[in-house]
């Protein structure tokens, strides 16, 4: 079995817009977890923002309203999630679970409420998804083109990375972000407001991982369905953990799960003529997930990291 310089293109351009969505909900992750905040809500996130976002896409037209609100209402499941475990001071890991419970719901009770009790959302029109970009920059070389043309978030999502690197590891913010992670009670006494700091934190959490899954049906699929994120959510946090909480890392280990999944889609093209299971090829990228995890060592996480908080 040898791949053509097109079928080598097509791997590393959909390897992109497979990563995207993970990279995004990924910074969201890290976003949390720095702030001493576990937030494994990323999955119910990312489905709720997906829904949004393609409900808002097909009503109005606009993809870049639909990513609006969906960050935003995935700010506001962030909010929720960090008055129950900042102010509350509840368990974070069930916290999180309810969420993954709460927003998959929500989201299938107001598309069933909007569409007409359908589960799914109508297919958003092609001219209505993100604009392609890079598709004719080297007209004479079609790979090229092939290899780099792709939707805009696929490039988005690398910018993305380095604001929220930028912000955690070059700002005065961020450094005090990380200290209340790290150990709040210090924090406290240099005058910290650990509160707000974390309740920013989970917010922005909230927002990046809904806009995680709000690119999906304007790229990969084009309507919301019920099991349009599919373990997604959890790929990204453990790409968090792959990484080492380090931004750099943590994009590479979402291109490494977005290049097993690109190469799964492209094994079930007939003509390599595998004679391999379409079901087995689809769990490659969450074997490779957990063979990852194995061999990762060990990931230290910010000391204060899942512990409640009491002045």
């Amino acid at each position: 079995m040898i791949l053509s310089l097109s079928d080598l293109a097509l791997l590393f351009s959909s390897t992109l817009t497979y990563a995207a969505p993970l990279i995004i909900a990924s910074m969201g992750s890290l976003m949390s977890e720095r702030s001493g905040v576990v937030n494994i809500g990323i999955e119910g996130k990312m489905t709720i923002g997906a829904f949004v976002c393609a409900a808002v896409t097909t009503i109005t037209g606009n993809p870049w309203l639909g990513l609006f609100f969906a960050a935003v209402t995935g700010c506001m499941f962030g909010l929720l999630h960090a008055l129950a475990c900042v102010t509350l001071k509840a368990d974070q890991t069930i916290s999180g679970i309810a969420i993954n419970l709460l927003a998959p719901g929500c989201a299938q009770f107001f598309c069933k409420a909007i569409f007409d009790g359908s589960a799914q959302t109508r297919p958003i029109d092609l001219d209505d998804k993100m604009p392609m970009v890079f598709m004719n920059i080297f007209p004479e070389v079609p790979e090229v083109s092939l290899a780099l043309g792709n939707y805009l978030t696929a490039y988005l999502c690398f910018l993305l990375a380095a604001a929220v690197w930028y912000l955690l590891f070059k700002s005065r913010l961020g450094l005090r972000i990380r200290s209340v992670g790290e150990h709040p009670r210090a924090g406290a006494t240099l005058g910290l407001n650990v509160y707000g700091l974390r309740y920013f934190a989970v917010m922005m959490s909230g927002a990046l991982a809904a806009l995680g899954g709000a690119i999906i049906p304007l790229s990969t699929v084009s309507f919301f369905f019920p099991a349009i994120i599919a373990g997604q959510g959890f790929i990204a946090i453990a790409a968090v953990i792959f990484g080492k909480y380090k931004p750099r890392n943590i994009v590479l280990a979402c291109l490494l799960f977005g290049f097993c999944k690109s190469f799964a889609l492209i094994m079930n093209n007939p003509k390599f003529g595998l004679q391999v299971s379409v079901h087995l090829l689809n769990i490659i990228p969450y074997a490779i997930t957990l063979i990852v995890l194995l061999f990762t060592g060990r990931s230290y996480a910010p000391a204060a990291s899942g512990k409640k908080y009491d002045p």
